[in-house]
C-alpha cells in the first residue's frame, strides 16, 4: 500500500510507491538546524517517490553530497536527497513527520550519534552510527556535516 503525505499547508503532496517500514534519526548539525531537532526520515529509492507540488517545492543544495527540499509556501521540510555518486545516489530521505500515517514504521538507526546533544536520548535497541562511520558509508563524499 502506498504512503501519502504533504507539507503543512498541503501545497506539496507526495506518494511513496515503494514499501517503507523503517525510519532513521540524524543528529548532524545540518539536520538539527533544518528540522529544529533530531531529524527522522524514511529511506525511499530514487524511483519510489512521486511529488505533486506545482512550483512550491524548492531545493537547497546543503552539501557536496546532498540537497534538501521544502515547501516555499509554508516552509515545511520535505526530504533530503543524496546527489553524491555511488550506491545511494538519488535516494530520498523523506521526513517522517510529512507522512499522513507513519504507523508501523520503526526506528532502526541513529546517524551522527557523536554529534547528538545531551538534551535528549532515543530509547530502544537500534544501530548507532558515528560521523566517521557515516562518511565511510557514502564513499566519495567530500567534507563533513557541521
Amino acid at each position: 500500500m502506498p504512503h501519502t503525505g504533504s507539507c503543512l499547508c498541503g501545497a506539496a503532496k507526495f506518494t511513496v510507491t515503494s514499501p517503507i517500514s523503517e525510519t532513521h534519526a540524524c543528529h548532524c548539525g545540518m539536520c538539527r538546524k533544518w528540522s529544529g531537532g533530531v531529524a527522522l526520515a524514511v529511506e525511499v529509492p530514487a524511483d519510489g517517490l512521486t511529488v505533486d507540488a506545482g512550483d512550491t517545492v524548492q531545493t537547497y543544495v546543503s552539501s557536496e553530497w546532498g540537497e534538501r527540499s521544502f515547501c516555499s509556501a509554508c516552509g515545511s521540510g520535505l526530504y533530503y536527497r543524496v546527489v553524491a555518486p555511488g550506491p545511494q545516489h538519488g535516494t530520498y530521505y523523506l521526513n517522517l513527520g510529512a507522512l499522513d500515517d507513519p504507523s508501523g514504521i520503526r526506528l532502526v538507526s541513529e546517524l551522527f550519534i557523536d554529534a547528538k546533544p545531551d538534551s535528549y536520548a532515543l530509547a530502544g535497541d537500534h544501530e548507532r552510527i558515528t560521523s566517521t562511520e557515516f562518511f565511510a558509508m557514502i564513499e566519495g563524499a567530500a567534507g563533513s556535516a557541521q
